[in-house]
């Protein structure tokens, strides 16, 4: 019997931004110069199949310093960014720790430390409990920074007449709901400040603007990614306001069901920044047993970002 055909629409950029790929690499360099154990403070990224694959090779992953032994072993800092507090317990324990905050998260974190030493009431823009949104208010005393999700967050916003203002954002939200937020918080304080620079990183903004271009040549639409990931969830988001109602978020190829695509013939295919290219393969693969597939690639822009991993694990 003949497979159906499906044309499968990869976005491109998708997957692993720069990052993420420095967090994973300063994960590995670790574990070949110091050996295992290697702590690691949270998820190093938002993705289950690169936990797994730190964890066998000896990262120990903890929710917070205090069940790490002192047993000189280094810990590391997620990609996400950790409050202050963070690293100021690992020095009063005399711990080794290694920071692989993203330098994007790191660069919000520069800003919002400026503009309250220069008086400035912090707006932050994001999702609260996000482990970036946690580190990046953990930066400033407690109380300082006013946390904004939606643009009704801004029309109750009360701050004191004479109180100069400035916002800053969380690097993976939505593009075009940050763009709006930002656009009231302007309306409301005419002289708020901004960043110098955009705050949504550039991965996030390359992979958003990349389903909107297969969003309406598809059918249905898959994104890899962590439940817990806020850019792979804006993919889905970005997918449905853009021509494809039907679009999903996944882990692997195994929590697919293909009989929800039985009637489809076009399908969009994406992965967040912490997902890995072996997913998406894996998910071709896999729809290579149910259909008989083609894959186009639709590409808005070359990636060619890379961070440097700290000297000390290289030297």
């Amino acid at each position: 019997m003949s497979k159906k055909p499906l044309e499968i629409i990869l976005a491109a950029p998708r997957g692993f931004c720069a990052g993420v790929d420095r967090a994973i690499q300063i994960v590995e360099l670790a574990l070949i110069k110091y050996g295992a154990p290697v702590y690691v403070r949270h998820e190093i990224v938002h993705n289950k199949y690169v936990v797994d694959r730190l964890r066998e090779k000896g990262a120990v992953f903890v929710e917070e310093l205090d069940e790490i032994p002192n047993d000189s072993q280094p810990v590391i800092f997620s990609a996400h960014g950790v409050p202050k507090s963070v690293p100021e317990n690992a020095e009063k324990r005399n711990m080794f720790y290694i920071d692989a905050t993203c330098p994007l998260v790191s660069k919000v974190h520069r800003e919002a430390e400026r503009h309250h030493m220069s008086g400035d009431q912090v707006i932050l823009i994001g999702h609260e409990g996000h482990p970036e949104v946690i580190g990046t208010m953990g930066q400033l005393p407690e109380g300082s920074v006013i946390l904004v999700e939606t643009v009704e967050d801004v029309d109750s916003l009360e701050v004191g007449q004479d109180q100069s203002l400035a916002y800053c954002t969380q690097t993976t939200l939505s593009v075009d709901d940050t763009a709006d937020i930002v656009k009231a918080l302007q309306r409301k304080f005419p002289d708020i400040k901004g960043p110098r620079k955009e705050d949504i990183c550039y991965a996030t903004t390359n992979r958003q603007l990349a389903m909107k271009e297969i969003a309406p040549l598809s059918d249905a639409v898959i994104v890899i990614g962590a439940p817990n990931s806020s850019n792979s969830n804006r993919l889905v988001e970005v997918a449905i306001r853009n021509g494809c109602p039907d679009a999903r978020l996944v882990q692997t190829a195994s929590d697919i069901d293909w009989d929800d695509f039985k009637n489809i013939k076009s399908l969009g295919l994406s992965a967040g920044a912490s997902a890995p290219e072996i997913l998406v393969d894996e998910v071709i693969e896999n729809a290579k047993e149910y259909f008989d597939i083609t894959v186009k690639e639709v590409s808005i822009i070359q990636e060619n970002v890379n961070f440097k991993v700290p000297k000390a694990l290289t030297s």
